[in-house]
């Protein structure tokens, strides 16, 4: 007998410098940021279930043309848009909704996301592949029922920000913000640039912000959800 309880349904864990919060699936309810010294006590990460996502909330994504991708250039291609340290180990992962692929390196010293991936595991048994907040962001988008479509994750200083209308993907970036005042700024820049009226659009937010942050963002959108 497995020493794991096992559950149908899957998880959805974020994880950055400072901790992480995870999600159960389908419709869960999402737990606070957690301190990492809290993922052997919390129960729901002793379960082992039908899917596990892991995100790293990386700044050091790209999104390339498919096009123009070439895993040789990799890095090179990732370098263009964040300065990159030696000894950056750069991954990537296509995502053909998009015709793109994107380009990310999960080096940002730390190792929380590691000990997650061989901790909370499928029903396989096999370690999870640690991916960028981006790309759950951006796979996110096809589960937004509006024409317009905004989420963003922000945590660490990083607000992680897609933006589309339609099946068309207008912006996806990382924006340095050292505080959830400057983050909202780059939201509000983003939607002016690209003409969208955040009074009849929701924005959407995978990562818990407090309730003062919240109710911020409630002054100018049509809702504030958390996806």
């Amino acid at each position: 007998m497995s020493a794991f309880n096992t559950d149908p349904s899957g998880i959805s864990i974020q994880v950055s410098l400072s901790g992480f919060s995870f999600k159960l699936l389908p419709g869960g309810e999402s737990s606070q940021w957690l301190g990492s010294e809290q993922l052997f006590t919390m129960p729901e990460l002793q379960k082992r279930y039908s899917s596990v996502e892991i995100s790293l909330l990386t700044p050091k994504v790209a999104l390339v043309p498919e096009s123009f991708f070439d895993a040789s250039t990799a890095s090179d291609s990732l370098s263009e848009v964040i300065a990159l340290e030696e000894g950056d180990h750069v991954e990537w992962v296509r995502m053909p909704e998009f015709g793109a692929v994107l380009v990310y390196s999960n080096t940002i010293g730390e190792s929380l996301s590691r000990v997650m991936a061989q901790t909370v595991l499928p029903t396989s048994g096999e370690p999870v592949r640690v991916l960028p907040e981006m790309y759950y962001i951006l796979r996110s988008m096809s589960s937004v029922d509006e024409y317009n479509k905004i989420v963003a994750s922000f945590r660490d200083g990083w607000l992680h920000l897609a933006v589309a209308q339609g099946k068309s993907l207008r912006l996806a970036n990382v924006f340095k913000a050292p505080d959830f005042t400057t983050a909202q700024y780059f939201i509000f820049l983003a939607l002016k640039q690209l003409q969208l009226n955040p009074e009849i659009s929701t924005m959407c937010l995978r990562t818990p912000v407090d309730m003062d942050s919240k109710m911020s963002l409630y002054r100018y959108f049509k809702a504030v959800v958390q996806v």
